[in-house]
């Protein structure tokens, strides 16, 4: 089982991500179970969702304590929530920054991960870009499908079909492919960078490089 927990703000979509990415995970031919985690849910608050992926059944229904990965689609968190808590040590993050993880006081933190997986992308300006609208969570799918092959971007790219219509449907599927196409280089380079023994952090470049309604709230969608 892959468990997956998305951190965020009020309005940025947080819950709607991970009931995209268990859709994208479904349609993949996976189980998959999404859920938030029900606070404050005034704009701007924190808010936490979770996922669950995997080839068979999802009995669990606790939240996840103990991430394979984390998405964070508000950096403002990381000082002011533990949003690292529980993650392991082979684990994914992935945040929406155009700042590399020194630059956003990281540093001595991430010596402790494989920097392959310490990924950033700059997923506000990218909705911006492609769908007028600064909310993350869409181009975050996007690049979540470049980590470790757990879902495709065919599949993320299906689950926006089915989540929106029109032009606002293939403004996030341009956001979401742009966001995958930033991650594979990250990886490319920091892979690279660890074979000549010179580990380092992707760097998101600033603006990027060269349906129906989710039902599965609480709920396990099964392959």
């Amino acid at each position: 089982m892959f468990q997956v927990r998305i951190h965020g703000r009020g309005g940025q979509g947080v819950v709607t991500g991970a009931e995209m990415l268990s859709i994208a995970a479904f349609l993949g031919g996976r189980h998959a179970q999404a859920f938030p985690s029900f606070g404050s849910e005034r704009t701007g608050a924190p808010v936490v969702a979770f996922c669950r992926l995997d080839d068979q059944e999802i009995r669990l229904r606790e939240p996840i304590m103990e991430p394979d990965a984390l998405i964070i689609q508000d950096a403002t968190l990381l000082h002011q929530v533990d949003v690292f808590s529980g993650l392991k040590k082979d684990g994914y993050i992935l945040i929406n920054t155009t700042r590399t993880f020194e630059a956003l006081g990281l540093g001595e933190f991430a010596r402790d991960f494989r920097p392959e997986r310490l990924l950033t992308v700059p997923a506000s300006e990218l909705a911006m870009k492609h769908v007028g609208r600064p909310v993350p969570n869409v181009p975050l799918l996007g690049a979540f499908a470049a980590l470790g092959g757990l879902i495709t971007l065919d599949a993320v790219q299906a689950a926006i079909r089915e989540k929106f219509k029109g032009a606002v449907a293939q403004g996030n599927m341009e956001a979401a492919r742009e966001a995958y196409e930033i991650v594979m280089e990250q990886e490319k380079k920091a892979e690279g960078a660890a074979a000549l023994g010179r580990p380092e952090q992707g760097t998101a470049p600033v603006g990027g490089s060269a349906g129906r309604e989710a039902t599965n709230v609480g709920a396990n969608h099964h392959a």
